[in-house]
């Protein structure tokens, strides 16, 4: 097999339960070899978008076929907008149509919405069924793939509807990364900036420091650091808090603002570039709030910048908009918005040991003005 690089996610709370993300180039050509010990004697699943599927798809169900399994392909439009209840009532109705069983196996084969989809059909066929993730954008192998969150979106906001389901392997395969369109990457930078601002100073600063320009560019090497990096980080704060009661709220970093921007867009946003405005303004409200912080907020917009993304709202879209939509955010209570800031760089700041801070409509209009 292929040279790797893996993380372990340590999950203790979940039966003992842990996984390995596995990081390297050429890893669909071994995709039956990779998950043989994971996949029981029935059917493979394999969810995935109509692009990804049109990609990838042959060679992962070839390479499942040939060491002797049965696959079922369940494809979705691409896009946010195909991620709802219609989409996941179609392939549960399918997997059930072709004979699904205890033994069955899902396989998540795409970016961020066919994971968070594909994880959210395993979890509810059969009341659970194992499953595997097998990310194919930067946004996917750095952040969404690794650590159970599943979930759809529904008129009243995104992924409030959702199960903590964890996979049994993330198998990241690099190559699919020189595919991934310029905007896909720059949405996938997104993330990796969140890691620098509120879990590792270094990793902002080498970002600073030319690193970023060697992920646009594709340097492998590059890349498969960020993403081990990046992982190495969501995993150590998911051990410590897998169903986010309190620590693994910093990963939510300008998300707060970034998904309410995603709805009142209409979805016309990318999440990493929704998400890219949203650490701006958090960056903002942490100087006004916290102070000490610098010129924090300006060096994480240069960042997106220099990204290709944006760091205001788009044309159409209102402050007021945004709060309105931010306040049925799952990360929200009732009226409470609350809002992850950040002290210093590198390091989320807590509230009397609380990681997320009440903040007010007003705040965050200011903020985003």
């Amino acid at each position: 097999m292929a040279a790797s690089r893996r993380v372990a996610v340590e999950l203790a709370a979940t039966r003992g339960h842990s996984y390995e993300v596995v990081i390297g180039a050429g890893l669909l050509g071994e995709v039956g070899a990779r998950l043989a010990p994971h996949l029981g004697a029935g059917t493979v699943f394999v969810v995935s978008d109509a692009t990804v599927q049109s990609l990838y798809g042959d060679a992962v169900v070839t390479a499942l076929s040939a060491a002797g399994h049965e696959c079922v392909d369940l494809v979705m439009e691409p896009g946010e907008s195909a991620k709802n209840r219609d989409t996941v009532a179609a392939m549960q109705d399918l997997a059930l149509a072709s004979g699904v069983d205890r033994d069955s196996r899902v396989v998540a084969l795409g970016g961020g919405v066919p994971g968070d989809l594909g994880g959210y059909v395993a979890a509810t066929l059969l009341r659970g069924l194992p499953w595997i993730q097998v990310p194919t954008s930067l946004l996917a192998m750095v952040d969404s793939s690794v650590g159970g969150k599943t979930g759809i979106d529904t008129p009243a906001g995104k992924n409030l509807v959702g199960a903590f389901w964890q996979p049994e392997l993330v198998l990241a395969d690099m190559d699919t990364l020189k595919t991934l369109p310029e905007v896909e990457l720059a949405a996938g930078m997104a993330e990796v900036i969140k890691y620098g601002v509120v879990l590792e100073e270094q990793l902002f600063t080498d970002l600073e420091d030319g690193l970023l320009e060697s992920c646009l560019a594709r340097v492998p090497e590059a890349l498969a650091m960020i993403v081990e990096r990046c992982v190495a980080c969501k995993a150590a704060v998911v051990a410590e808090d897998e169903r986010e009661m309190n620590r693994r709220q910093v990963l939510n970093f300008g998300h707060t603002v970034g998904h309410g921007i995603e709805v009142a867009s209409d979805y016309a946003l990318r999440h990493g570039e929704a998400v890219a405005i949203g650490m701006v303004a958090a960056a903002r409200l942490s100087e006004r709030r916290l102070g000490g912080t610098g010129d924090l907020a300006d060096r994480i917009a240069d960042l997106c910048v220099r990204a290709g993304l944006p760091t205001r709202l788009p044309d159409g879209v209102t402050a007021q908009q945004v709060v309105l939509a931010a306040r049925n955010d799952k990360k929200g209570a009732r009226d409470d918005l609350r809002c992850v800031l950040v002290g210093e760089l590198g390091r989320a700041a807590d509230d009397q040991g609380n990681w997320s801070h009440s903040t007010t409509a007003a705040e965050i209009v200011g903020a985003l003005g």
